[in-house]
């Protein structure tokens, strides 16, 4: 009998480990074998041809000799800190809005989250036309309108680039954060807002003595998830900027893809340990904005 059980039990482990390995196949080569093939090629003189020992030279042209890179890191930090002080709060007044008995609530939920799981490539696209200096909608409307005696050129200046940039990034994440601050909204118990009426308190109060607290854990991920989604943007800005005008929209990730891929003729090779090196330094960077947000916000995490 106790024989029956061993052989019972290593069965059940048996099958326990095959149900696991897939997934645990898949971190292994899709997550831990990245990581490490990044550190160790991090301190590579390597163009996916020779590979040259360069110990602590390429972590020291990042912080030193690439006056570019910090440059899209400012473009990054500007991007990300303009697009969430608009994104975030229109998300939870439409949360808000839509968690009351508005008719057609549904439709509106569904309307809202569409643009997240469209493709960035052809929102950039979308955004490109609508902006393009000739026969593009908002050219054309403002011409119409009389505001403008001649097609303005969006994408030549900075800021306007930028401001665009920042506008199809809010169109396109509003949503999901939307349903975000929804979920914890349909979390609250209606006997406090029940109980806070009894008490006097007006529609204002209750928001920011019930909703808000209550929603204090569920804004400190969605907020750390938009951070973090925000400085990673890529194909986003390829498609509709490409880091123009002059380099003034590059972020860091679209400075990266550049490097690694020699992408536009950047440079004769690909510098590929050199972008490992800028992988690394972009992580620990990340990695210290997380931490610090996270110790900002710690007391979001609990209710009292």
């Amino acid at each position: 009998m106790k024989a029956g059980d061993a052989t019972m039990k290593t069965k059940a482990h048996m099958q326990s480990f095959l149900f696991i390995l897939p997934q645990l196949v898949g971190f292994l080569v899709f997550g831990i074998y990245p990581i490490v093939w990044v550190l160790i090629h991090a301190f590579y003189d390597y163009d996916g041809l020779q590979r040259i020992f360069t110990g602590l030279d390429n972590l020291t042209r990042v912080f030193l000799r690439d006056a570019d890179y910090w440059h899209s890191l400012v473009n990054t930090l500007i991007l990300s800190g303009g697009k969430l002080v608009v994104e975030l709060p229109l998300a939870l007044v439409l949360a808000l809005i839509l968690n009351t008995s508005l008719r057609g609530r549904s439709f509106f939920r569904a309307m809202f989250f569409m643009p997240n799981i469209i493709s960035s490539a052809i929102i950039g696209l979308v955004f490109y036309f609508m902006f393009a200096t000739f026969e593009g909608i908002v050219n054309n409307g403002l011409l119409a309108a009389g505001l403008i005696q001649t097609p303005v050129d969006w994408f030549a200046n900075k800021w306007t680039a930028m401001s665009i940039l920042g506008l199809s990034s809010i169109w396109q994440n509003f949503g999901i954060n939307m349903l975000f601050f929804l979920a914890g909204l349909l979390g609250i118990p209606k006997e406090l807002y029940e109980c806070s009426e009894i008490d006097g308190a007006g529609r204002w109060k209750q928001f920011i003595h019930i909703t808000i607290p209550m929603l204090g854990p569920v804004m400190q991920v969605v907020c750390m998830m938009a951070i973090i989604g925000s400085m990673k943007v890529t194909d986003l800005v390829l498609v509709l900027t490409n880091g123009q005008p002059a380099g003034g929209t590059e972020v860091v990730m679209t400075y990266i893809f550049k490097k690694f891929f020699n992408y536009g003729g950047m440079d004769n090779l690909p510098q590929v340990g050199y972008t490992c090196a800028l992988g690394l330094v972009t992580s620990v960077i990340l990695g210290i904005i997380t931490v610090f947000y996270l110790r900002m916000t710690k007391n979001m995490s609990t209710i009292d």
